[in-house]
């Protein structure tokens, strides 16, 4: 999508597939207050661990998830497959602590996997490097570990990485073509740069995150937005639907659709992808505030997303940004068309496109067709520059006013002419 940060390769489907489907699940569905219950709500281990004799997710469907999120616009999903309680959703030869000895018995992740094949999506895989069961990883109370070794306990990063880079290469190897790998919390300063090569050789299509070893392909912002018009670097956004959890919690507080819908549009007008997060629940069902909320955003993408799919950041036009303060926009441009983002709101029915001043041959709201009203002329308060702007009238600001407003300027010729 953007040259310079492109591979020029297969991991080039990054830049084209812009929004992602994130999944948290395991154990920590069942007392359903946060997927870092063990160290957030100091829940005992030997109290923890037994959750594996109660899971059996009978209700769950990949094919129904998935569906879901391809009604959505998603192109991609992301799951995790061993998060910081060390429990693995996957048939893994290397730890008894798996999801084959539960009452379910069945391998998630292929199931995952198969229906990623069916439904024409890429399969990404998260994989924690801390790890609050095996007895080799040092938990010595650093932020995201367990507060110190049990009885037991053999702490050994070095036979710890072994274990975990064992894992790493079977979740790449047996599970068909994976397009993302995506480590996290890396508080014990892993950082075997050739073992991500080696990962790469596995799976030549895969694009790797930086919470891992330093050789990696794309950043990932966590629930906040970096100031600018455009990332520097490969990036992808991640978000949960809640503000609290990532895993099923019975008593989330839901971020507002028009508050998702806001941080999306920012982060795809910049030039990254974006990836929102939904926890199922224990029973494998999906909480219907979780539907709700990814169908009313699915109902905005699907109407904008021309918008973001093959077209490039172009705030830089918008020579100077400060300027445009009183309409926040940010421009994205396929060709001489260019798309502006009212991701801030507007305070009136009617923007100044600064520093533009040349009439479109066109003007339509993407959100829902609509012809729009423009000109080129001097508006009042902007007399002391004398000069004359594009301005869009008559938006009908009240209407959106709970999402993120896209205007589609066509020109006929060059806009840098």
């Amino acid at each position: 999508m953007i040259d310079r940060l492109r591979f020029y390769d297969s991991r080039d489907w990054f830049q084209q597939k812009r929004f992602g489907l994130f999944i948290h699940w395991g154990l920590y569905s069942i007392p359903a207050w946060h997927e870092q219950i063990l160290w957030r709500g100091r829940m005992p281990r030997r109290e923890y661990e037994p959750l594996m004799h109660q899971f059996n997710p009978v209700k769950f469907d990949p094919d129904e998830w998935l569906e879901l999120a391809k009604s959505v616009g998603m192109e991609y999903v992301c799951f995790t497959s061993k998060h910081h309680d060390g429990f693995c959703m996957w048939d893994t030869k290397y730890t008894d602590y798996n999801i084959m000895n539960t009452p379910y018995h069945r391998d998630v992740l292929r199931m995952i996997s198969d229906s990623c094949q069916r439904n024409n999506m890429v399969m990404g895989i998260y994989y924690s490097i801390p790890d609050w069961h095996h007895k080799n990883y040092p938990n010595q109370g650093r932020h995201h570990e367990m507060f110190g070794p049990r009885a037991g306990d053999e702490p050994d990063l070095r036979k710890y990485f072994e274990y975990m880079e064992a894992q790493a290469e079977e979740l790449c190897t047996n599970y068909g073509e994976i397009g993302q790998f995506f480590w996290d919390i890396n508080v014990c300063g892993y950082n075997n740069t050739a073992f991500n090569d080696h990962l790469r050789q596995l799976q030549p299509s895969m694009v790797i995150n930086n919470r891992g070893p330093e050789n990696w392909d794309f950043q990932t912002p966590e629930r906040s937005i970096p100031e600018g018009g455009e990332f520097p670097r490969l990036t992808e956004a991640v978000q949960s639907l809640g503000r609290e959890s990532w895993g099923y919690k019975t008593d989330e507080d839901y971020y507002t659709s028009a508050h998702l819908i806001r941080s999306i549009d920012r982060v795809m007008a910049m030039g990254g992808n974006y990836q929102l997060n939904i926890g199922p629940k224990a029973d494998g069902s999906l909480d219907e505030r979780d539907v709700r909320s990814l169908k009313k955003i699915g109902d905005w993408y699907n109407r904008v997303k021309e918008a973001f799919g093959d077209t490039v950041p172009a705030t830089s036009m918008i020579t100077d940004m400060t300027s445009n303060m009183r309409d926040p926009m940010l421009l994205t441009r396929r060709g001489n068309t260019i798309y502006v983002h009212l991701y801030a709101g507007t305070e009136t029915d009617g923007i100044v496109v600064k520093p533009f001043d040349v009439l479109p041959a066109r003007a339509t709201l993407l959100n829902n067709g609509q012809p729009l009203d423009m000109c080129v002329n001097m508006p009042a308060s902007l007399h002391r520059e004398g000069r004359e702007y594009l301005r869009i009238r008559n938006l009908p600001a009240e209407q959106f006013a709970n999402e993120v407003m896209i205007i589609k300027l066509e020109f006929d010729q060059s806009i840098c002419e």
